[in-house]
């Protein structure tokens, strides 16, 4: 039995589906939002490689390290793609990330939900003993979200 496994995760500001190539035009709209892509400090993916990063994710999934998913708002827009990744189900542990949201909902309660729902699910489905957040240094947006978790460096 595989260490992780699809699921929907439901909280009132957002909801996480299994990434579904179906899911690609309203992604592509989402990613739109702010033209995520052209920011240096990270790794969004553009209209034009969207399919390919929806491939590539789902690759990853059926290889058992990455787990990822579309994030719905609370009206039910897709609003980003977040991720279970650098599994690593023999010592319970996963990292949150490659993590990407529409301009119109960052700085919202979507994030929040979000990280909490996929650390709830974790720690207490998966029995995880470690998960991680990883940003880059100048992601100064990502970081503070982070540390309003309550995450320690």
């Amino acid at each position: 039995m595989p260490f992780l496994n699809p699921i929907t995760l439901r909280g009132q500001h957002a909801s996480l589906q299994p990434l579904s190539p179906a899911h690609h035009d309203a992604l592509v709209e989402a990613v739109k939002d702010g033209e995520l892509w052209k920011l240096w400090y990270t790794s969004v993916p553009s209209p034009e490689t969207m399919a390919k990063e929806i491939e590539r994710r789902l690759g990853l999934q059926a290889a058992g390290t990455m787990l990822p998913f579309t994030v719905f708002d609370a009206e039910g827009r897709i609003s980003g793609m977040t991720t279970y990744m650098n599994v690593d189900a023999t010592n319970r542990r996963v990292e949150i990330g490659s993590t990407w949201y529409a301009k119109r909902v960052q700085r919202s309660a979507l994030n929040t939900q979000c990280k909490r729902l996929l650390l709830a699910h974790a720690f207490e489905a998966l029995d995880c003993i470690a998960v991680e957040f990883r940003t880059h240094f100048f992601n100064h947006q990502s970081r503070r979200a982070i540390e309003r978790l309550g995450a320690k460096q």
